[in-house]
């Protein structure tokens, strides 16, 4: 079915204001010469046209003069581009794809409209146009791939489904959306498509070839420039010449477009508008530029939010802010468990003069608040469950531990080899080492640290997001603490444990999971994110997984029970991909495979212009044939 007229350039209608000088010309008398002729009688009428007044005569309906009129309206029609419309989708099953990712909401025109509100008009005008019993389905291709719709008949449930569906502050991965249609489809049989609406800002631009079916891409927006934040760190550190505190936050700023721009970046905590430091840049096109924010913290500033923001706002909101939190401090509090006087550990941590150093039994453990990010040191004994923080287990009883089987203990094994490539062993060397006796560990792989005559008699048992290691022998029964190699051992322990404190916990990607360490023993954790909306996420061995966060901003992650706390999460949309608006997806990105990209697919057009134009160019040639042409002779009475 065919839609009605339309002009894709109405300006082209101009032309026929060239229609009145045709006319004129035609009417306008013949300025003639004078000549003498021996008689008036064959000239009378053109005697009574020179003797009239008016400059002007009938106009008479000439050939020349209709077929000139004629070409002249064909040829503003073909400049006018008219178009039909087919409001038909063809295809048995068809599945609309819509990209979701965060360039999607880029506002674009004087009137700041969002390319996901084009897409999804888009989307809403495929579904009208469907086959008369054709059923379609709608994915929305975000972080990951989801199924909107299933596959409906139903039009006004699907565009209900649609106009749901909005940009998120993730890294598309639109391949995967277009896989996930194509194998649905595929099952069904019969004739099939895929119609994708998307801004062509793919983090994978290589992820539209080789698809299966007949797919059409539907582009959206056009190009734009954008200032955006693609990196943000923040550390705890000290004043070089105060010798004081510092927060210092690093922001590597991009800036994607054809013209420099003059920007302002901006610190300040949350719910404040009190600038704690700012910075001006001039951003030459296609230029990163870092910037190194520093304040010095209050006491009460330690664990609450913070906001790198570019001024003036641009066209992508999602990526002018950065989000992140005040580190706790330099001091990296460790808890060392033990039934006994540990001196060796205990000496070896202290020697760190970062670490503020808590000491207790098993039961004063449980209860111990040590603060966020804390390393919890074991000596004799093994937890029930991994604790909040990063662990080091050291000479645990037989049995089980934490995943892992402690042997019988094994007499003076000889070490064979240990990691080192591991971040634990940087810079030092177990060469001399003697170990009196050793539990081997029942582990395999890479998962062995130090290896010896009778097994691994070191591993490493870490748990998402932390650092956890086992070591099989008292640190007591043997030569190692007499070593300096024993206090490097502890202190890169230490390290990795104040570096996932610092950006291991309290950060986050859109997109991605979220891992948070609860106190072993909680079950649930209550999730409030941006925008206001609160819910449930499931904990266990002290670790929540947040899943479905698709925001950037803050999530306050709270629990209750014995040891009831908070922890504040700051999530980040960190993407030059997304960031760039510029980026669009060209045919080699789709080279190979059954790809079309048009305007339109859902209001396919016909374009009639050349029709017209052809028309012009007939009427041309038939008015200079007519004018050219040769009298024909009279026929004989």
């Amino acid at each position: 079915m065919k839609g009605p007229l339309s002009f894709l350039q109405p300006g082209g209608f101009w032309l026929l204001a060239a229609l009145g000088p045709l006319v004129v010309l035609y009417i306008l008398k013949v300025r003639r010469e004078r000549r003498v002729v021996a008689s008036t009688w064959l000239w009378a009428e053109a005697q009574r046209d020179l003797m009239a007044k008016s400059p002007f005569r009938r106009l008479r309906a000439q050939v020349p003069l209709v077929v000139q009129a004629l070409a002249i309206a064909a040829l503003s029609l073909a400049l006018a581009r008219p178009t039909t419309r087919h409001r038909a989708l063809l295809g048995g099953h068809v599945a609309i794809v819509v990209d979701t990712s965060a360039s999607m909401g880029a506002r674009e025109g004087p009137e700041g409209r969002r390319r996901i509100d084009a897409a999804r008009q888009g989307a809403l005008d495929a579904l009208t146009a469907l086959a008369p019993g054709a059923d379609a389905m709608v994915l929305a291709a975000g972080r990951e791939a989801r199924v909107a719709a299933p596959l409906d008949r139903d039009v006004k449930r699907l565009q209900d489904v649609v106009e749901g569906l909005d940009a998120e502050d993730v890294e598309g991965d639109l391949g995967a959306a277009v896989a996930l249609a194509v194998d649905r489809l595929r099952q069904l049989g019969g004739e099939a498509r895929v119609v994708v609406f998307t801004d062509g800002n793919l983090a994978k631009p290589e992820s539209l070839q080789g698809v299966a079916l007949p797919t059409e891409v539907v582009l959206v927006g056009g190009e734009v420039e954008n200032t955006a934040i693609v990196r943000v760190d923040v550390r705890a550190g000290s004043d070089p010449v105060g010798r004081r505190d510092e927060v210092q936050a690093f922001a590597l700023v991009g800036h994607y477009g054809a013209k420099a721009r003059d920007v302002f970046v901006t610190l300040r905590l949350d719910g404040t508008d009190v600038p704690l430091a700012s910075r001006r840049l001039l951003l030459q096109p296609g230029e990163r530029a870092p910037v190194v924010l520093t304040f010095a913290p209050a006491p009460g500033d330690r664990g609450k939010g913070l906001l790198l923001e570019v001024s003036p706002r641009d066209a992508l909101p999602a990526d002018d802010v950065a989000y992140a939190r005040v580190p706790e401090g330099r001091r990296q509090p460790a808890l060392l468990v033990s039934r006994r006087p540990s001196p060796w550990l205990e000496r070896a941590l202290a020697s760190d003069p970062l670490v503020e150093l808590f000491r207790g039994g098993p039961d004063e453990a449980k209860a111990a608040r040590v603060g966020e990010g804390a390393l919890y040191v074991y000596d004799g004994l093994c937890p029930e469950a991994p604790p909040a923080g990063d662990f080091l287990v050291v000479g645990p009883p037989e049995g089980a531990c934490l995943g892992l089987s402690v042997g019988a203990p094994r007499e003076a094994p000889s070490l064979t080899s240990w990691a080192e490539a591991d971040a634990r062993f940087r810079f030092l060397t177990l060469d001399g080492v003697g170990v009196g006796r050793a539990t081997p560990l029942g582990v395999e792989g890479s998962a062995a640290l130090i290896r010896s005559s009778e097994g691994a008699i070191a591993a490493d048992a870490s748990p998402p997001g932390r650092s956890g290691t086992v070591l099989g022998f008292d640190v007591g029964d043997s030569n190692w603490p007499l070593r300096a190699s024993f206090v490097l051992f502890v202190r890169n322990v230490v390290e990795l444990a104040r570096a996932h404190r610092d950006h291991g916990a309290g950060t986050g990607r859109a997109g991605e999971a979220l891992r948070v360490a609860v106190p072993p023993g909680v079950e649930k954790v209550r999730v409030d994110g941006p925008g206001g909306a609160a819910r449930e996420a499931g904990a266990r061995g002290g670790l929540a997984v947040v899943s479905d966060v698709r925001r950037a901003g803050f999530y306050h992650v709270s629990w209750q029970g014995p040891a009831a706390g908070s922890a504040l999460v700051a999530v980040n949309l960190a993407s030059e991909r997304e960031s760039d608006l510029r980026a669009r997806v060209g045919g080699e990105a789709v080279a190979g495979a059954r790809v079309a990209l048009a305007p339109a697919v859902a209001d396919a057009q016909t374009d009639w212009s050349y029709l017209a134009a052809a028309l012009a160019l007939g009427l041309v040639a038939f008015d200079a044939f007519w004018l050219t042409r040769r009298a024909r002779a009279p026929r004989p009475a």
